[in-house]
């Protein structure tokens, strides 16, 4: 259903440009200029290259994989600023890595839990998170590729805000709620479980949520998986993608809540979006990077321990782009 209705999409964009002629062209450069104007750009989001695993390989005849590291922020820096990084006060609250393979024919996207006890080169042993406000961008990439053995071609660091300002240009999102709870950030507001449509408020708090559960953070990752996978499914469809007027309000609202990389520009994004066209829902694969459960660290932190045969697995799927046959493999509900 979505090739038939990403192939409908696509022709309309060429018979509007057909019609519209200079009218949409001119659409389409104020679309790409309003991202690259307001999103932030992360002047150095990579750490050096001799610190770095080599890039990939293109295969003969096809494409080289794409690994995008995505990081989320709930907390406001010091100086105001939720983007910056460098701060006690700008600690990552979500970090996902996706991968494309070089078929482009699935989209595959790993949570990493953000309390995962792991070494941060010059600081030591901390969660995960900790990166972020130690290095930014550059450290947060370098302690990633360390754990994979593989190398991260773009960054991308969003506001949590930005979640609530994408669900009300969207005109709300059809998320379903796994669990029934009651909101710790929306006093008096009790979201039972089931589909529903959410306001950016109400999204907001989904995703933040994390108290109200008996397993914390690890429901908050799957609902923010839920989340990016109802905002994708609303974003693709013909009402979103044919409405000029809902397009250029998605990215004028978000760029502002968005860092990327210098490389990650509106047309790079045009054309990663391109290449996914034939994309269906089930295409894409949502898993978090199992780990060997919950533990304390020797100061007396509740962590998350690492799972080094998942690490390495992981880490030979991604350098070999085998990720798809690493997924079937695992056991129901691993």
């Amino acid at each position: 259903m979505w090739r038939r209705r990403l192939a409908a999409v696509l022709l309309a964009v060429v018979l509007v440009v057909a019609a519209g002629g200079a009218a949409a062209v001119t659409y389409l450069a104020q679309l790409s200029d309003a991202f690259d104007s307001q999103a932030v750009r992360i002047p150095q989001a990579f750490p050096e290259a001799s610190l770095r695993p080599a890039a990939a390989e293109p295969r003969p005849d096809s494409r080289s994989p794409i690994n995008i590291l995505l990081l989320g922020t709930d907390t406001v820096a010091a100086d105001g600023d939720p983007l910056v990084a460098g701060s006690q006060g700008s600690r990552t609250d979500a970090m996902m890595l996706l991968h494309l393979p070089a078929d482009r024919q699935q989209l595959h996207v790993m949570s990493i839990m953000r309390d995962l006890w792991t070494n941060i080169p010059g600081y030591g042993e901390a969660k995960i998170n900790a990166a972020y406000a130690h290095g930014g961008a550059p450290l947060t990439v370098r302690v990633v590729e360390e754990m994979f053995g593989t190398r991260i071609d773009h960054v991308a660091v969003m506001d949590f805000e930005g979640f609530g300002s994408l669900t009300e240009s969207l005109g709300g999102v059809e998320i379903t709620v796994d669990q029934a709870f009651d909101s710790s950030h929306l006093p008096g507001r009790r979201f039972n479980a089931g589909p529903q449509l959410m306001n950016g408020q109400e999204a907001l708090a989904f995703v933040r949520e994390r108290y109200a559960y008996s397993d914390g953070d690890y429901q908050r990752v799957r609902n923010q998986q839920e989340f990016i996978r109802a905002a994708l499914a609303k974003f693709l469809t013909m009402e979103t993608l044919t409405n000029p007027g809902r397009i250029s309000d998605v990215v004028s609202k978000t760029a502002p809540y968005v860092a990327v990389d210098e490389g990650l520009n509106a047309a790079g994004v045009a054309g990663l979006a391109l290449e996914l066209r034939d994309l269906r829902a089930d295409d894409i694969k949502m898993f978090t990077l199992p780990t060997a459960g919950i533990g304390t660290s020797d100061d007396g932190q509740s962590i998350v321990l690492r799972d080094e045969a998942a690490i390495a697995a992981v880490g030979r799927a991604l350098r070999g782009d085998t990720l798809d046959q690493y997924l079937r493999a695992l056991p129901a509900g691993g």
